[in-house]
């Protein structure tokens, strides 16, 4: 039996999300494949051999692309090869992927993209489900060999065969509901019966990916191995030498009538906290496909397909779908060739010191420098806590550690490739860091600032060489938002630009190229936001009321909520520096939130802003009963100023793709993912709408509710 080399394509036409790191890291890998397939395989998308044992290796390698997706053809090959093979009748089945980034990363996504008709959806998904319900009948033991990711569909895959081994670094998941679906290809089925179905709803439910040791103690997997003992346990499985997991008695238990009532109410509502039912149907749908039919395998099989289907038209799955591609275009954005491998961080402060542990997090050698030692530990400690929280293996923890290296003297300067400045927003101090920094950067390092509100064109004129200076625009928390706005102006170096864009790639987060203006993009559009909720305010409406509005319309926390976390001092900045630039465009800042932040009641660094914060959390009570309640008016109040400075930005050319505008606001202020964005909320519910509904604002309220000119141009 020959190993052999699984071979990377470079080519990627899937819509699959892989980690580009655990990629390059496996295109080396061996797999243990069976025997060598011969050279003309008469199938597009699979290797078919057989063993000295009569076994035949079914290997998934799909034509062009660097990771397994399910797609229409593929599933038909797989039907033709399944059909042999019931002829054929071998010793037994392996189902293996030849791709070494994993077994198979669920369905190809692009065909789910503008999916209109559920007939014509249930249809398709029908002729799928019979590819995998005849696997599943097949009269030959089989058995999945997994490695690396195994999602959605494919996990649907593994779990049609009647047994499953995985290797040690296997990750298995049903991703569906992230976009707005469940699992739909029987998934809901098998995985109910073979695992504790409160288990397996909830990772239904929250879409979270388990290891290969967690799958084993649900009982997903039979057994988990290395990959040199492939050959063996293939052999044990085959031969029914291999214990395999059963399902305990718990499991029919608690899916008989009786139980499912009780839990799927429970199940009702932990899921509502996470994820409103008119927002978010996938969920709901799921729990009640369980409750109805759990226990009746062909009438849940036929329910799941209908459900699937209806999920799919779904503006709420279209929207999601949407945003999935929006991100592949940002990833793409970064491009490749990363430069970076040393990061320079100054100012140890919330910002800097969580940029500094992201950076080492990703590989990156970093030092970071203050003034003070105090702010140093301080960002050092938090990384600690970061690293324990996103890390399993102690080593990998303290690896990173290592690589962030605490530089009280600023020598961390000299030798790296970008320096990020995360100084406190103030231009002459910003300033003064540049003039004493420059003169010690190497050639070709790139100097970026991670301001949020100065315009380059302030901060460039005390350079030298002002074409090395860009912005690096991170959010706040840094480990979780994905956006970075690389800031260009005017005189920005172009090469520089394009090794800024590959290095925030490189750190695993999502690039928007801006030009350099008031606010940049994400600022400018949050700032109405947030001062609107202060007028709001000051008309004395309560502030959960507000909060609740934002809430309703889907945000994933109220404006005045995010103003105490983003900071009040912060809010204020931005503000007056807005106000400044862009006069009446933007509500007054009420002079009670001057002496707020006078008092030092910043919000929850300070442990008061508008809420009191306890552990990182706003203590709140709820709205009374009765009394006044969420408005339409109040939703476009504060939601539609948003739309209005996106197609702003758009027109004054700050950013020139609507759709990574709408990115942007979904990585970068979490704006509610099932509307698309604010321009595609602002099309789905019509332009003519959105225009008259803002002037109508306007008469009532005053100018700063003017409708953009770029409405003209933007359909």
């Amino acid at each position: 039996m020959h190993r052999w080399r699984a071979g990377r394509r470079d080519v990627d036409r899937d819509g699959v999300i892989m980690d580009s790191r655990i990629m390059d890291v496996l295109s080396g890998r061996v797999l243990e494949l069976g025997p060598k397939p011969a050279a003309d395989s008469p199938y597009r998308n699979f290797k078919l051999t057989r063993d000295e044992d009569g076994i035949a290796w079914l290997l998934f390698d799909r034509a062009g692309a660097s990771a397994n997706t399910l797609s229409a053809d593929l599933l038909e090959e797989l039907d033709a090869i399944v059909a042999a093979l019931e002829n054929q009748r071998p010793t037994g089945l392996v189902v293996r992927s030849a791709k070494p980034s994993g077994f198979i990363a669920g369905a190809d996504v692009n065909e789910f993209r503008g999916a209109s008709d559920s007939g014509a959806v249930e249809t398709a998904i029908g002729r799928a489900h019979a590819v995998i319900d005849r696997l599943e009948a097949l009269r030959v033991p089989s058995v999945a060999v997994i490695h690396g990711f195994c999602l959605g569909g494919g996990l649907e895959v593994a779990l049609a065969c009647q047994m499953r081994i995985a290797i040690d670094d296997a990750r298995f998941g049903f991703p569906e509901v992230m976009l707005g679906l469940h699992p739909g290809l029987g998934g809901t089925v098998r995985f109910t019966e073979l695992v504790n179905p409160m288990q397996a709803m909830t990772l239904m439910l929250t879409g979270k990916t388990i290891d290969a040791r967690r799958a084993k103690a649900l009982g997903l997997v039979d057994a988990v191995t290395q990959e040199r003992h492939v050959r063996n346990a293939v052999k044990d499985a085959v031969f029914g030498r291999l214990k395999r997991a059963r399902p305990g008695a718990l499991n029919s238990l608690l899916n008989l009538g009786a139980a499912r009532g009780f839990l799927a109410s429970r199940m009702r509502s932990e899921a509502e906290k996470a994820a409103p039912r008119k927002h978010y149907p996938a969920p709901y749908a799921l729990i009640d496909l369980w409750e109805k039919h759990a226990g009746n395998r062909s009438a849940m099989l036929n329910a799941e397909k209908a459900s699937f289907a209806n999920l799919m038209v779904t503006p709420t799955a279209q929207n999601l779908i949407r945003v999935f591609f929006l991100r592949e275009q940002m990833k793409k954005l970064a491009g490749g060739g990363n430069k970076v491998a040393h990061v320079h961080v100054i100012g140890a402060g919330a910002m800097g010191g969580d940029i500094a542990a992201w950076c080492a997090n990703q590989d990156m050698r970093v030092t970071l420098a203050d003034m003070k030692a105090e702010p140093i530990a301080g960002a050092m400690k938090r990384a600690s806590e970061l690293f324990g929280k996103i890390m399993r293996k102690r080593i990998d923890r303290r690896d990173a550690l290592d690589r962030l290296i605490p530089d009280m003297d600023g020598e961390g300067v000299r030798n790296a490739d970008l320096i990020i400045e995360a100084v406190p927003e103030k231009l002459e101090l910003k300033q003064k860091v540049y003039a004493g920094l420059e003169p010690k950067l190497k050639p070709g390092a790139i100097l970026a600032t991670n301001t949020s509100s100065i315009p380059l064109q302030d901060l460039r004129t005390t350079l030298a060489r002002p074409e090395r200076l860009l912005g690096l625009h991170f959010f706040n928390p840094v480990s979780r938002l994905q956006l970075v706005e690389v800031v260009s102006h005017d005189g920005t170096d172009a090469t520089m630009l394009k090794e800024a864009l590959a290095f925030v790639g490189a750190i695993d987060r999502l690039p928007l190229p801006v030009k350099s203006s008031p606010g940049f993009l994400v600022n400018r559009a949050l700032t109405p936001y947030m001062l609107e909720a202060m007028m709001m305010l000051d008309e004395k409406t309560d502030q959960r009321l507000i909060d609740a509005a934002a809430v309703e319309f889907g945000m994933p926390m109220g404006p005045i909520e995010l103003a105490d976390q983003v900071g009040l001092d912060i809010c204020l900045d931005v503000g007056d520096m807005l106000r400044s630039k862009f006069g009446d465009t933007l509500p007054p800042t009420p002079a009670w939130l001057r002496e707020k932040v006078a008092k030092g009641e910043l919000g929850r660094k300070t442990g008061k802003g508008f809420y009191t914060w306890k552990d990182g959390k706003a203590e709140k009570a709820p709205l009374p009963e009765t009394g006044p309640r969420v408005t339409d008016e109040m939703i476009d109040r504060l939601v539609l100023p948003i739309s209005n400075v996106c197609v702003a930005a758009l027109r004054e050319g700050i950013v020139d793709n609507p759709d990574m505008v709408d990115g942007a606001m979904i990585f970068g202020t979490g704006y509610a993912p099932f509307r698309g964005g604010p321009l595609n909320y602002a099309r789905s519910r019509g332009v003519d709408n959105v225009v008259s509904a803002m002037q109508a604002l306007m008469r009532k309220f005053g100018g700063r509710f003017a409708p953009d000119p770029g409405w003209e141009a933007f359909k």
